[in-house]
């Protein structure tokens, strides 16, 4: 940042060439971090391992390496090794340093830059490892390459050795070792095993003959290896296995212009669509011309084949994308030369003739498998004219819902109780669990930038709805309507009413199951409300410990125990009260633990892997028992405390 300096004659401040600071090397990133890694908290940790991976898997994908190893250390170090060509040690003729110091210190050094190095890379337009060293405290690198082996340790991105021969080698590869530093991380963040095994589990199928072996020496020891012959048709199977399928997983595989497309795709009897678009194995959460080329060659190819059979007439409107969709499951995979996203974190692709290539690869083949499997055909033509048949009703019931005239907006629901703030930004919305705690929280709020709305009982599980019964139950009309964004492929961000929406539910087994449902429906019809982080779950405490006159609250069973200990005098235990609803706290309470922004915890619910999200809710809220069953005795080990 500039530094001001005051001037002498008027005391204002100059602006000179003096009060520019020029950072050097990677301190940059070490002042920024988020700007490179997304954040100091978990997901940036993970982030972090993914960079240093996705340089292995490139190699894969360049057909170079077919094995690469993971371990998360006792210590909390991690280390990444690949049978690839190992990253080159020569000296480098622009910078006159070795080829791999270049690559570990310099922002935007490597091979994926046009130097013929990948034809396909996941990493062009990241920061790469560079940064991931920069975060480091300490960071070691290993190559493996004509016969010998050369090692080069940095310490916060700087180099403390020089690239050193330290013996032979009859392999070839690259081994990074690195350990966060506590003084960019949050020294409570810890890696999660089962996020980083599904974020391996998506690389293994998206790189087809490629394996990863994952490894974590802490606690219990837990290790996974993937390896899918498959490839995205496994990966589709895989994504289904608790639904119901209705078809066999169609897969076609094309090259165009060296741009490779893959598609693969299964309908089930599921209501909510699944499609997953990668480019060079980057998961575009926001697609992009791939997905927009996969839309439109699939409502045209079902649309054309319905009439060539004759089960749609003249008379009949065409299919829309929306009808066509409903229940299905898909994974567009592109691998291109030179990727152009739209932003630094690769959420959407760019390139304006991968969507022409993606149309004409998916109408060719999807076309073809239509006409040699017409018993399948016939069920998507069946699933589509009930779809259809829905998103009619369902339209009626948007227009009841959201019906304005000329002169008038659409009436806020009447529990609503609203605040006077009309900047959304600095406007909240609580959505409480029942009228009784309803009552209590609009007399403890602050009605100047809090507004309440009531729900009454549990909303309904949308997992096993159509939209059009959605928008039929009072609660989520209600909801819906407050919000006022829409809802579905109606959602307009834009219309957000609220910067905060809160869900504030009882701390027992019946809140939980409200706040899973009303999760259920943000993330499946109102998903950028929780991309953008406008969604948050409230805290309310636990217990309230009471000595004499001091009275403290607990959140948690820990915190609860050490009020318990501090309180303790002359060997009488303190008194504590248990609260499992909100409606036993009085309003100046709920206010002062839960709703005061100065003293209240509120926790920001996000999404750091959708795909894992959207199979989680599957599991959890869908049809299908027997998969619910199964993570219900595998994870109830974890339970440690639970009111019934």
């Amino acid at each position: 940042m500039p530094d001001e300096t005051t001037n002498g004659q008027n005391g204002q401040s100059s602006y000179t060439a003096s009060s520019i600071t020029v950072l050097e090397g990677l301190e940059a990133v070490r002042r920024r971090p988020g700007m490179y890694i997304g954040n100091t908290d978990v997901m940036g940790l993970h982030h972090c391992v993914t960079e240093v991976v996705d340089n292995s898997v490139d190699e894969a994908l360049a057909g170079y390496a077919d094995r690469i190893e993971i371990i998360i250390h006792k210590d909390s170090s991690v280390t990444v090794s690949d049978n690839g060509r190992g990253i080159p040690v020569d000296i480098h003729p622009q910078v006159g340093r070795p080829a791999l110091e270049v690559v570990m210190t310099k922002l935007h050094a490597g091979g994926k830059f046009g130097g013929g190095g990948y034809k396909v890379a996941s990493g062009l337009h990241g920061v790469g490892v560079s940064a991931v060293n920069a975060v480091s405290e300490w960071m070691e690198v290993t190559v493996h390459q004509n016969g010998k082996k050369y090692r080069q340790r940095y310490e916060r991105g700087v180099p403390v050795t020089d690239v050193i021969e330290i013996g032979p080698s009859d392999g070839s590869g690259t081994t990074t070792t690195f350990m966060r530093d506590l003084d960019i991380f949050t020294r409570t963040a810890e890696y999660k095993f089962h996020t980083l095994a599904e974020r391996f589990r998506q690389m293994a199928f998206l790189t087809q003959g490629l394996t990863i072996h994952f490894c974590d020496e802490r606690g219990d020891g837990q290790e996974t290896t993937f390896y899918f012959e498959g490839g995205i048709k496994s990966f589709v199977r895989y994504l289904n296995l608790t639904r119901t399928p209705l078809t066999a997983p169609f897969y076609t595989r094309k090259t165009v212009d060296s741009t490779e497309v893959e598609v693969s795709l299964q309908y089930t009897g599921g209501y909510t669509e699944t499609v997953l678009p990668f480019a060079n194995n980057i998961h575009t959460t926001e697609g992009g011309t791939h997905l927009t080329g996969f839309r439109t060659a699939l409502t045209r190819t079902i649309n054309d084949w319905a009439r060539k059979q004759s089960l749609l007439k003249d008379s009949d409107g065409n299919f829309s994308g929306e009808d066509v969709r409903e229940g299905l499951t898909a994974v567009i995979s592109v691998k291109l030369t030179d990727p152009q996203f739209e932003s630094q974190t690769k959420i959407k692709l760019g390139n304006a003739e991968v969507r022409t290539i993606v149309e004409t690869v998916m109408n060719e083949g999807f076309s073809q498998w239509l006409e040699e499997n017409p018993k399948e055909a016939r069920t998507i033509i069946d699933k589509s004219l009930t779809s259809a048949r829905a998103r009619e009703a369902a339209r009626q019931a948007r227009d009841l819902v959201f019906r304005k005239s000329a002169l008038e907006v659409s009436p806020l629901p009447g529990k609503l109780a609203d605040c006077q703030e009309r900047e959304p930004e600095r406007a909240e919305l609580y959505i409480v669990e029942g009228d009784s705690a309803g009552g209590t929280a609009k007399q403890g709020r602050d009605r100047k930038f809090q507004a309440v709305l009531p729900l009454r009982g549990k909303i309904l599980n949308v997992e096993k709805a159509r939209l059009d019964k959605m928008l039929g139950n009072n609660e989520v009309r209600a909801l819906v309507t407050a919000i006022g964004t829409g809802i579905g492929d109606d959602f307009n961000l834009d219309n957000l009413r609220y910067g905060r929406v809160i869900i504030m539910c009882d701390a027992d087994v019946d809140g939980s199951h409200i706040r899973t449902l009303l999760l259920t429906m943000f993330f499946r019809y109102m998903q950028p409300l929780i991309e953008r982080g406008h969604l948050y779950i409230a805290q309310p405490p636990l217990y309230l410990v009471k000595d004499g006159k001091a009275q403290r609250w607990a959140y948690s069973d820990a915190e609860k125990d050490r009020l318990v200990a501090e309180l303790r005098k002359g060997g009488k235990d303190p008194e504590i009260q248990r609260y499992k609803g909100l409606g036993e706290m009085n309003a100046e309470q709920l206010w002062e633990t839960t709703m005061n922004p100065e003293n209240r915890t509120v926790l920001q619910v996000n999404i750091e892997d959708a795909i894992t999200a959207d199979r989680t809710f599957e599991i959890l809220m869908g049809s299908e028992v027997p998969p619910r069953t199964r993570f219900i005795n595998t994870h109830a080990k974890d339970v440690r405390n639970l009111d019934v």
